[in-house]
């Protein structure tokens, strides 16, 4: 039988770690957290954690790959040790970008549990573009 989305959401959750949202927001105060947005331009313009940077999902392997490639972005791709937490819209998105950041090396990455839902929903600001 072939594996739905939420399948591939629930094994990436299995092998990584969550942060809520008041974790979240308490890590990025404290400083040192790279922020990456992984939703679509549209979604990323309309609103997203301030200070975050945006690599789309579909692009995110070709951004840390150690190959030049024209997707490469050196900040994240340099960021191998150094607390990363990937974020979407409701989570999904993210864990499976932290699970796949793992398997490419990376040793402190993180995703937000629930997304953007959870964190405008505990009253977090958004930046607007």
């Amino acid at each position: 039988m072939a594996k739905q989305m939420g399948c591939f959401i629930k094994e990436a959750r299995s092998h990584i770690d969550e942060w809520d949202a008041e974790t979240a927001f308490e890590r990025l105060a404290a400083g040192d957290v790279l922020v990456v947005d992984v939703r679509e331009a549209d979604e990323f313009a309309s609103g997203h954690i301030p200070g975050s940077m945006h690599i789309p999902r579909g692009l995110i392997e070709a951004a840390v790959d150690v190959a030049p490639n024209h997707f490469r972005n050196p900040r994240l791709a340099d960021s191998r040790q150094a607390p990363v937490l990937l974020v979407c819209q409701s989570g999904g998105r993210s864990a499976m970008a932290a699970w796949v950041l793992q398997q490419m090396g990376f040793e402190n990455v993180h995703s937000l549990a629930g997304g953007l839902e959870c964190w405008t929903a505990e009253g977090y600001d958004l930046n607007q573009e």
